[in-house]
């Protein structure tokens, strides 16, 4: 029995010498070592990458044709090439570059910048989204550590009842019914505990997996239950704000300028290319070592990509119509969160100071003892104390957690 105690206390000083994290220090961590953040930065890396190589010419052809191997009894002799070697070797070379007409490079490098910025959007969407999942988690478990306390204190004194009605109701001071009904009880919040436990390892894995802390427990979490108004903090002028910081309106603005970008693009492939060479030929014309020039063009007579041109037309009003859908969806969701979190202010400004409550619950159990109040009025007083302080911690929680999704749709800490 002692082992078990001194393992016991091993564990107990364990935990209260274990490091405590703030939500800033949570997230310090995540951003250091989330694996999904280090991963989407490769994506920026690669479109970085893709704008070098669409910098660069593409490569001249080099071909070499009409090598004769062996001499026909009736073939000319001409000047040897090499020393005696080549008075009757036969060559051509050609060299051919192909030159990209209307700034059609140009453009290209132009739509993988807005790739680029895509790609760096996207990362912060990722950051700004998962941010927002670590904070929302840590509310949670903010209500979570506050319910499990109170379920805890409660429990402990139906615990010590139960023991107490047990030895009562053996010596039949009081009547079985009562020490059931004490037992029942006692059941119920036990049931509840073990509801709470399974929802605060879900939510601590959650937490363990974004900031990589593998042995976060929540005795650690330095939590602040007080409220404080943080509607103050909201900007005045929302929708300027929105259209400079909101990551969906920028990423579908960057995606309006890329369809205008291959719209660009599109009309200048109606210009065709030109392929620029050189040509040497040996012993293949009435000329010894000849060397020519050689030009070559398409004629845009059948093909002058009206398709393509039309298809990219009909892309940039699509991206249009999406962009100023979702910037009028986006402030109708801001609105509603607004109008959210002023009703949960305004209740949780209302909201009376929860320490006389508790008092009054000591006050009811030693009342109780002393047989001025009966089981039944000190059951129902304890359930209405919990149901109203679970109801003050679930408001406070929806407060916090609205407030983090309006943060997000800003694209803003404040």
């Amino acid at each position: 029995m002692r082992y078990y105690l001194t393992v016991l206390t091993l564990c107990a000083a364990f935990v209260s010498y274990a490091q405590p994290y703030s939500l800033d220090q949570l997230e310090a961590s995540f951003l250091q070592r989330n694996y999904l953040i280090i991963a989407e930065k490769f994506e920026i890396s690669k479109a970085e990458a893709e704008i070098v190589q669409e910098k660069v010419w593409e490569n001249p052809t080099l071909a070499i044709s009409e090598v004769n191997l062996w001499t026909n009894p009736g073939g000319e002799r001409m000047t040897p090439m090499f020393g005696s070697w080549g008075e009757t070797q036969q060559i051509s070379v050609g060299l051919e570059q192909l030159i990209e007409t209307a700034g059609k490079r140009k453009k290209r490098v132009a739509i993988k910048r807005l790739e680029h910025r895509m790609a760096v959007y996207e990362f912060e969407e990722l950051v700004r989204e998962l941010k927002k999942e670590l904070r929302q988690t840590f509310y949670q478990l903010s209500s979570v550590k506050y319910n499990r306390s109170q379920l805890m204190h409660i429990v402990q004194l139906f615990e010590q009842m139960k023991n107490q009605y047990d030895r009562q109701a053996s010596q039949q001071n009081i009547t079985k019914a009562d020490y059931f009904r004490v037992n029942n009880e006692l059941a119920s919040l036990r049931k509840d505990l073990i509801d709470l436990e399974a929802d605060t390892e879900t939510n601590l894995s959650k937490l363990r997996i974004l900031t990589r802390l593998s042995d976060l427990e929540l005795d650690q979490l330095q939590i602040n239950q007080r409220f404080t108004s943080r509607t103050i903090l909201l900007p005045a002028d929302i929708k300027t704000l929105l259209a400079e910081q909101n990551i969906a309106i920028q990423k579908q603005a960057v995606s309006v300028k890329k369809a205008e970008g291959e719209l660009t693009l599109e009309r200048a492939n109606r210009k065709p290319d030109m392929t620029v060479g050189v040509e040497y030929d040996r012993g293949g014309n009435i000329m010894q070592d000849f060397i020519g020039l050689n030009l070559s063009i398409d004629l845009p007579i059948f093909n002058r990509n009206k398709g393509n041109i039309q298809k990219a037309r009909y892309q940039l009003d699509q991206e249009k119509v999406i962009y100023e859908g979702l910037q009028s969806e986006i402030e109708e969701e801001i609105n509603q969160y607004k109008k959210q979190l002023l009703g949960y202010e305004n209740i949780l400004n209302g909201w009376e100071d929860t320490e006389p409550q508790e008092k009054m619950m000591e006050s009811y159990h030693k009342h109780l003892l002393e047989k001025q109040v009966t089981l039944m009025e000190f059951i129902d007083y304890v359930q209405s104390h919990r149901e109203a302080q679970e109801s003050y911690i679930s408001i406070w929680e929806n407060y916090n957690l609205t407030f983090e999704e309006l943060q997000y749709l800003l694209g803003k800490d404040f």
